[in-house]
């Protein structure tokens, strides 16, 4: 059955790409069969791990065996990866099920479902693994999927453009990933998760000089992990592939930038739990990251317009949240943020897609509005989805996000306080930017001029199953799931799969803080209707008079300016330099242009003797004759 999980998505991903030769419905069909049966099996691992406590790590075949050294390769069942398991291939179900309405009308179907089974089986390998060289073939083989997915529509600069960014921005993290491998590899000798973290506690003390400073060899080890983390899952300054990434077909969008691949890094902090223990250092600094992503996020997404880059920046403020959770030693948190966020996410972009569905394409929420009556179970499935990710009592975002909020307040540290004002002020923020999106798109007048309203219409059937699925998961995953992830349950649950030194006590947490939040989201409803959709005027008013900070939020705190001024434009200066008087001037010169026109000259010349005369041949034939004997006479 373990095997089964792994691999069916990839035999889907193999037939898929070739069954276009048998037409797109079998592509479709069975992509979506074999991948839905990994879901179901996942789920029969994680109810099987609860209850009769059935885990073990089941080896595929030996990859890598020299000496004492060895990795294999291996499906690595523990309650942290059955978590990861259900959460993939459920959402990777679901979107693959969506992909069938909203990709009717491509003409390279068999090739989409391909990608995404592919990248399913790519992010169950990275989350099975039990050892960071397998790891990292499914972190890479997520970050290949995900260009081969954002650039799916290649004939779009744009789209193309994109693609390379996230691959590029991924790359830097990757090297800080690859990086920490290797420094595990030459302390500890092994590369194995078992091995590594029985080491770490003999380690703590150990000091190793690097670029002329010493530093303690676990921190530096956490923080090159962390910087995969990072790319990987949009944190501040590796974050900037992210929105763009929405020029991928949005089912894209919800499988790998909502609800999986982004969340790599999540899981990979949390399975490293035993190393970051033991460095206070390394998890202040994660901390200060996702606080800092948290709330730099949730003010981009305020004045953003476009449906999908909104929500985009919503993933990037949820994703800091997880972190920081992570930073305050919360790591069973931020696993039940993770799930959780995975359903009404996925969710939210996949109704997004509805809506750009029932408007031809268009992305943009000032060209909607006054649709909720067209489409009506789009409406009422976002509003699920909106009510999850704000953290509205009772639905699954209260049950996680708040969990977040109360675990920093109770880790009674001043990097923990810091955490538990940036958590309930980004709560705020989310409330106003996910109910600016609703008001925008489905009440207030019908701002779109080139589709009249009599032509949007209610998604098929195809598409709104999966979205009524991940609705129920959206309202109950946190109710649910509650006890067992964080609350009297977790330590009989998560087993030894995520390390405590000192574990936070969930026990007495104040009123104000239980209050708060839950009264901040309620608050915001009203707010952002009367600013958005009653009384637009005080806003524009606003913006005319505060145009600079307007323009620093729209443009995304200038963060992708500041990387074109500091390494874009340079990097773009030296490469045309190389080009211009390296390649052109240099090498070609001297290189193939110029033996090219030493041979076109002399041929040249050698054409005037072919005139037809005899005595031009004898010319020639006596030169050659000459030549010939003054070289035997000196040899």
């Amino acid at each position: 059955m373990e095997y089964a999980v792994v691999f069916l998505p990839l035999v889907g991903a193999i037939l898929s790409y070739f069954g276009k030769f048998f037409g797109n419905l079998f592509s479709q069909i069975f992509s979506c069969l074999l991948v839905s049966i990994s879901a179901i099996l996942s789920i029969i691992i994680f109810y099987n791990g609860y209850t009769n406590n059935i885990y073990g790590n089941y080896q595929i075949f030996e990859w890598i065996s020299s000496g004492e050294f060895n990795a294999n390769w291996s499906i690595l069942i523990d309650p942290l990866s059955t978590v990861m398991l259900v959460t993939v291939t459920t959402v990777s179900s679901l979107v693959h099920i969506y992909s069938i309405g909203y990709m009717s009308h491509d003409p390279h179907k068999p090739r989409f479902m391909s990608y995404l089974s592919l990248f399913t089986f790519s992010m169950i390998t990275l989350v099975v693994s039990d050892n960071f060289l397998q790891l990292f073939f499914g972190w890479e083989g997520v970050g290949l999927c995900s260009y081969l997915l954002i650039g799916f529509w290649y004939k779009r600069n744009s789209a193309n453009n994109a693609a390379i960014k996230a691959f590029i921005v991924n790359r830097v993290g990757d090297l800080g990933l690859a990086i920490a491998i290797f420094l595990m590899f030459f302390y500890f000798g092994s590369v194995n998760f078992s091995e590594i973290f029985s080491l770490i506690p003999e380690f703590a003390d150990e000091k190793i000089s690097f670029f002329g400073s010493d530093y303690n060899l676990i921190t530096l080890i956490c923080l090159f992990l962390f910087v995969g983390a990072m790319g990987k899952s949009a944190q501040f300054l590796l974050h900037t592939w992210l929105p763009d990434a929405m020029e991928g077909p949005t089912p894209v969008s919800a499988l790998i930038h909502a609800a999986t691949m982004v969340t790599a890094g999540v899981f990979l902090v949390v399975r490293c739990s035993p190393i970051y223990e033991f460095s206070q250092a390394a998890l202040t600094f994660i901390a200060i990251i996702g606080m800092v992503t948290a709330i730099f996020a949730a003010s981009v997404a305020i004045v953003q317009n476009d449906i999908k880059k909104i929500i985009a920046y919503s993933t990037c403020s949820q994703l800091g949240y997880m972190f920081f959770a992570t930073g305050v030693g919360a790591y069973h948190v931020a696993i039940f943020h993770l799930f959780t966020h995975a359903f009404f996410k996925a969710l939210l972009f996949l109704g997004a897609g509805s809506v750009i569905h029932a408007f031809k394409d268009e992305q943009d929420i000032r060209k909607m509005g006054g649709v909720w009556k067209k489409i009506p179970i789009t409406f009422i499935l976002m509003i699920v989805g909106t009510l999850a990710l704000t953290g509205f009592p009772f639905l699954s975002g209260f049950y996680s996000k708040d969990a977040i909020i109360e675990f920093s307040y109770l880790r009674n540290s001043s990097i923990g306080n810091y955490a538990t004002v940036v958590g309930i002020f980004t709560a705020f923020l989310t409330s106003i930017y996910s109910w600016r999106l609703i008001f925008k798109t489905f009440y207030g007048k019908y701002n779109n001029k080139v589709i009249p309203i009599n032509k949007t219409h209610e998604s098929p059937l195809i598409m709104l199953i999966p979205l009524f699925f991940l609705g129920i998961g959206a309202i109950f995953s946190g109710y649910f799931f509650k006890e067992m992830f964080i609350g009297n349950l977790n330590n009989i649950f998560w087993k030894e799969s995520i390390f405590f030194l000192k574990e936070i006590k969930h026990d007495y947490i104040p009123l104000w803080l239980l209050l708060s939040t839950p009264v901040l989201v309620i608050v915001a409803i009203p707010i952002s209707y009367y600013y958005f959709i009653y009384n637009q005027n005080i806003l524009e008013n606003f913006k005319k008079t505060n145009m600079p900070l307007y323009n620093f939020l729209l443009n995304k705190w200038y963060i992708d300016e500041l990387y074109d001024y500091l390494f874009v434009n340079p990097l773009k200066k030296i490469g045309k330099f190389f080009w211009k008087k390296g390649d052109e001037d240099t090498i070609d010169r001297f290189g193939p242009d110029g033996i090219s026109k030493v041979i076109k000259f002399f041929s040249n010349k050698a054409v005037q003797f072919q005139s037809g005369y005899i005595y031009d041949y004898a010319f020639v034939m006596l030169i050659g004759l000459s030549a010939l004997i003054t070289y035997l006479i000196l040899n």
